[in-house]
């Protein structure tokens, strides 16, 4: 039996895993959880990052209960990075994708470099918290600031470097920067040119499942551990989810639901043509040489952030409680666009979404329940309508819908994509990316051999869940009039 641990940081949270491969299955346990918030400090939104490597180090140590561990990983959230000096010390706290400092910045970045030769390029959809436009905004307005740094590391990397020492840049999580060439390791020199950031800042790409080599011994002496190897996983969450999706067939779509929703399907090479880039999905690269066509869609941030409002306002909701609200109340009430600019910003969530509805001349969600069945309705009808634009795309029909990730632990949203996209869905695991993440460790140590056996050994491993499509009809005149809202704006 062999033990690795997972490190898995959320936008909200982060854990330490425990994985076990034994007799061809997998098994996985919580062994620390940690919250993962950020902080405003001058106007600027912070990731608190010695923070989490604090409660990482804490994680190792309660690892050490669990006797000999060869290896660790770590994947995150994409997009953002640290900035080291020449000597090889963090400048300042990364700064979270939520951050203003990117608001409005594509008008200025086009004024550089054509958005349509920015996604030709790369491939990558255009959205203002990408890692080139926070660069870009950097290079504007902080050039004093930029021009002191020596290496950029994407969050996973960073927390990779602070393990071993060693500054490199792995593919997947490279490959959400808009800074890569679509389907390449190496970064567009073209881009970097037009946006007037420099290329030696950027480290050199290895792929995913690499090992990185030992933890730092003072990081051993520190915590009293036996040596211990990194791996670089899948450093972006949404790979590392991908590896675990336990499907059999070649075309299938996927849904990562967390707080984003991911949502796409595997191929061997990037899409890049007039379509792909009218809908604005992005190619982003996985483990194996695999390219993820897929669309980054706003997730359960909407009801997370909602219940960060109710409980501000004194009145404290598990999700559990949110789900049977939202399973009473009344169906097809109100729609939203779920990716709408107002809606992507921390504050009061439920009052936005009663102004959405009020002026596009719906009725008004009052309770909490009906906020919650409101935002889940138009997740998935936004579901569909992404399944059927990467149909046109693609020139392909899916049989289901994998749903894998935290959210699916709501039964009622797994239920409610079934029957608005009218496919069925195979929901699980809950825990994808820890999976993935384990399962990649493995390989790297030569336990497991090749894509499709390790998503042979997960579907063993972890309890999938099958929903079917019901009530077709009322589905489909509710979803017609969810298009009306989001072309017209009303009802």
């Amino acid at each position: 039996m062999k033990k690795v641990i997972a490190f898995d940081l959320g936008a909200s949270s982060g854990r330490a895993m425990v994985g076990e491969l034994n007799n061809n299955s997998i098994s996985i346990r919580e062994i620390h959880r940690f919250l993962n918030e950020p902080v405003l400090v001058s106007g600027t939104l912070y990731w608190d990052v010695l923070r989490l490597f604090h409660e990482m180090k804490k994680g190792l140590l309660k690892a050490g209960n669990e006797g000999d561990i060869t290896s660790l990983g770590v994947d995150t959230w994409g997009v953002d990075f640290g900035l080291l000096n020449a000597e090889g010390k963090l400048l300042e706290n990364p700064v979270h994708y939520r951050d203003t400092r990117t608001k409005g910045i594509l008008k200025a970045v086009q004024e550089k470099m054509g958005l349509e030769d920015l996604y030709r390029i790369t491939g990558s959809q255009l959205m203002e918290i990408n890692t080139a436009f926070q660069l870009f905004s950097l290079a504007a307005h902080r050039k004093d600031f930029l021009d002191r740094a020596k290496t950029l590391l994407l969050m996973p990397d960073l927390f990779n470097y602070f393990f071993t020492g060693k500054s490199y840049g792995e593919y997947s999580i490279a490959s959400t920067t808009q800074l890569l060439e679509a389907g390449e390791s190496k970064w567009s020199g073209e881009v970097l040119r037009a946006l007037e950031i420099p290329k030696e800042l950027l480290p050199e790409i290895i792929p995913s499942g690499t090992v990185l080599g030992p933890v730092l011994e003072e990081i051993r002496e520190e915590l009293n551990l036996m040596p211990i190897n990194v791996v670089a996983v899948a450093g972006h969450d949404t790979q590392s989810a991908l590896v675990a999706v336990p499907a059999e067939e070649k075309d299938f779509i996927f849904i990562s639901c967390g707080t984003w929703s991911l949502m796409g399907t595997e191929l061997d090479s990037p899409l890049i043509n007039e379509k792909s880039a009218g809908y604005n999905f992005t190619n982003e690269g996985g483990y194996g040489g695999k390219v993820s066509f897929l669309k980054n869609l706003t997730g359960l941030w909407l009801i997370q952030e909602s219940r960060r409002w109710w409980e501000k306002e004194g009145s404290s909701y598990s999700f559990s409680q949110l789900e049977q609200m939202a399973e009473e109340a009344e169906p097809f009430l109100c729609f939203i666009d779920t990716d709408k600019e107002e809606f992507s910003l921390p504050g009061n969530l439920p009052e936005r979404i009663r102004n959405y509805c009020r002026d596009s001349g719906q009725r008004v969600p009052v309770t909490p329940g009906e906020i919650v069945r409101c935002i889940d309705e138009s997740l998935a009808f936004k579901y569909r309508m992404v399944l059927e634009e990467i149909g046109d795309c693609t020139g392909l029909s899916y049989e289901r819908l994998y749903m894998v990730g935290g959210g699916i632990n709501s039964a009622l949203l797994c239920r409610m994509t079934a029957c608005a996209c009218g496919k069925e869905v195979m929901a699980g695991p809950v825990e994808a990316t820890v999976y993935g993440n384990v399962a990649l460790q493995f390989a790297a140590a030569g336990d497991i051999d090749g894509l499709p056996a390790l998503r042979s050994i997960i579907r063993q491993s972890a309890d999938i869940a099958v929903y079917s499509p019901k009530e077709q009809n009322e589905w489909q005149e509710a979803y017609n009039r969810y298009k009306a809202v989001l072309s017209n704006g009303t009802v």
